[in-house]
């Protein structure tokens, strides 16, 4: 299947918000490639990643100044998908002296022979941009009505497989609709293959989180590294693998993690938890610490000496031949109880508001993120995002001014979509810019905010508009981290709009100083 052929779906996809419409144009294009002569297994996998905008590579060590000055595209679209499979394999393999040239040939070598629109879908699929609208559960819904399988047996089968393009590959190669049913039914959890973690839903206070009656686990909530950790006999040597939860492997670079996880009194396990750098009077260091030690860059020998990990495990999905992501989370906990006592997440187990909202408390006040909120009977529903787990965390609020906007791709092209957020400096040094974010923004809301700001504008640079600071926005963020990126050494964490404030001046928003007294632990305002 040419290359093309999958732009041109994941076009079609991103243009509508109607799921019926994603999944049908989805379902289409797999069914294309397994029509095709002799598609091998792995094509249809590719597929499946790059119809979600992702690519199956992950990291390829080529950042956006690697794809600076590229070379001419071609007028005509001649890439299939199996070359470019191919290609971007090669391109992530590469190491060792002169690697910057290597890549650099390679990445010449691909795009020389992508036209303008592949060029353009190749950079985002490099650089984890693409946003196609085609998330798991869409594509999910594609493999099922593209085989015929009910979508409950491809779910679980992607819950065990931890990733839908092993689950398209399985499917779509079977002969029909019963064996592709049977085969996904098999599909099991494997030791050594990551599967998606389960994700938590959110709620703004405990109390709200809390079901009348209901017994549940209240949980530190750490503000780590989430970890998925496998451990194994392979002959007479002990196995480790560490994953992050976009299912990077980050093995060699936690060597004492590795350690202390090869201790565990288990011949075969796969636990979930987070690592994190903690200071000596038990307090988290901020999440840039602990972020070091995991970068692509880090030193782990070096960083195992100034900055030691703590690991803690709050889950357990496997042990000895035991598959666990059906017992209900109590059954998991004991057993994970019986594993790594020494490691596991502290937690209360109440039906009392008052005793959630005190164990809340007193983690935000030792300084982590809040708490979650989990159900005592839920299965661990990987990839998914349910009611069995429930974080809450303390909701920060600023008004911060607009300096500047950009515009949007994919369903807002052609609106002022990411703004850029400054606050302002109590030195008298002016405006300091904090972030940029296009969440929480309505419809209303672009179509608003793209006359209101090219009204302000002041002049542009390539794809953004820069505008006077006189448009007021209240941002509601979950904390902030220490950043080179911006001047004023910070960034805000998951900003979203809240709402403009036409009733406050520039000169009634929120400081540099006052932001990082309300959430920057650990960090010393200028």
């Amino acid at each position: 299947m040419l290359l093309a052929r999958v732009i041109e779906a994941s076009t079609t996809v991103a243009a509508t918000r109607s799921r019926t419409a994603k999944v049908a144009t989805l379902a289409q294009t797999l069914l294309e490639v397994t029509a095709e002569p002799d598609t091998a297994a792995r094509t249809i996998e590719v597929l499946a990643d790059y119809l979600a905008g992702t690519v199956p590579q992950r990291r390829l060590g080529v950042s956006w100044r690697g794809l600076r000055d590229l070379p001419p595209p071609t007028d005509t679209a001649q890439l299939t998908v199996d070359d470019t499979d191919a290609a971007l394999t090669a391109l992530g393999q590469e190491a060792g002296s002169g690697v910057a040239a290597r890549r650099r040939r390679a990445v010449h070598e691909l795009f020389g022979r992508a036209t303008a629109r592949e060029q353009q879908w190749l950079v985002g699929a490099i650089t984890g941009e693409l946003r196609q609208g085609a998330s798991d559960g869409v594509i999910l819904q594609a493999i099922a009505r593209a085989t015929g399988v009910d979508e409950a047996v491809v779910r679980g089968a992607a819950m065990r497989a931890g990733y839908a393009a092993a689950v398209a590959r399985v499917a779509l190669s079977a002969q029909d609709a019963d064996s592709a049913r049977a085969a996904l039914a098999a599909m099991s959890l494997r030791v050594d293959r990551p599967l998606r973690p389960m994700l938590a839903g959110s709620s703004p206070t405990v109390t709200d989180a809390l079901r009348p009656a209901e017994t549940v686990a209240v949980e530190r909530k750490l503000d780590g590294i989430r970890i998925q950790a496998h451990l194994w006999h392979q002959g007479p040597a002990r196995q480790v693998r560490i994953y992050t939860r976009t299912l990077d492997d980050i093995t060699d670079r936690v060597p004492e993690v590795v350690e202390e996880l090869a201790a565990l009194p288990a011949d075969a396990v796969v636990v979930d938890g987070e690592i994190i750098a903690m200071r000596a009077d038990g307090r988290p260091e901020p999440f840039q610490v602990t972020g070091a030690r995991t970068a692509s860059s880090a030193n782990p020998e070096q960083m195992r000496v100034d900055v030691p990990l703590t690991t803690v495990l709050f889950d357990v999905m496997y042990q000895d031949g035991s598959d666990l992501l059906e017992e209900p989370a109590s059954t998991r906990w004991a057993v994970l109880a019986d594993l790594a006592p020494h490691l596991t997440v502290p937690r209360v187990v109440t039906s009392e508001a008052t005793v959630a909202e005190e164990f809340f408390a007193a983690q935000v006040a030792a300084g982590h993120e809040g708490v979650v909120v989990k159900s005592l009977q839920a299965p661990y529903a990987a990839g998914r995002r349910g009611e069995g787990w429930v974080k809450v965390k303390p909701r920060h609020t600023f008004d911060l001014v607009v300096t500047a906007v950009e515009w949007g791709s994919g369903r807002r092209e052609g609106l002022l979509s990411n703004i850029h957020l400054a606050a302002r400096d109590e030195r008298g040094e002016g405006l300091v810019m904090l972030g940029k974010t296009f969440k929480g923004m309505t419809d209303e809301t672009l179509r608003w905010q793209t006359e209101r700001f090219l009204a302000l504008e002041t002049h542009r640079s390539q794809h953004v508009v820069h505008v006077r600071p006189e448009q007021v926005v209240e941002i509601a963020i979950d904390g902030v981290q220490r950043s080179q990126r911006y001047p004023g050494g910070i960034a805000l964490r998951f900003a979203r709009v809240l709402r403009y404030r036409d009733d406050k001046n520039l000169g009634e928003i929120d400081s540099l100083q006052q932001v990082i007294a309300a959430c920057g632990s650990g960090i010393q305002p200028p």
